[in-house]
């Protein structure tokens, strides 16, 4: 139904804790490199449980080959950079849902590229500057399956 995208992950338990998220939604999981652990890494295996062998898994070897890949799909990017909450728009069918690496986000580009489409979760604390990727990937994935029932 939806496909999650993770651009150039850097914590294995949060990739796989995203994995196991996304075989309980019926959900495709893209990892575009590099990123920065081995996916044989025990930690992935640790929180993917024995769910990462049923997930269903696209590589992509680059940016510029996940954007080529990606060219003629609808496409959501969220970020702490975006200017609309995710709760302001809608999820269309087979949407990728893009997610920026633990540190730094998105490639830079990003931010010019898909300003149109860059979506934020509101975060009414005062002193947190974001949320954990793979919590984000949850609130996002399952509003996105709730409001297309």
């Amino acid at each position: 139904m939806f496909e999650v995208v993770l651009i150039c992950p850097e914590i294995p338990q949060n990739t796989g804790n995203i994995g196991r998220l996304c075989v309980g939604a019926g959900a495709r999981l893209h990892l575009v490199m590099p990123i920065g652990f081995s996916l044989n890494e025990k930690y992935i295996r640790r929180a993917g449980l024995d769910y990462w062998q049923h997930l269903d898994l696209t590589i992509h070897e680059s940016v510029d080959k996940f954007l080529v890949f990606a060219e003629d799909k609808s496409c959501m990017f969220f970020s702490t950079k975006g200017e609309r909450s995710y709760l302001d728009t809608g999820y269309p069918p087979k949407t990728l849902l893009v997610f920026g690496n633990e540190s730094c986000g998105f490639p830079q580009f990003f931010y010019v590229q898909f300003k149109d489409r860059l979506f934020t979760i509101p975060m009414p604390g005062e002193f947190a500057r974001s949320l954990n990727v793979a919590n984000v990937a949850a609130v996002v994935l399952y509003h996105a399956i709730a409001t297309s029932l």
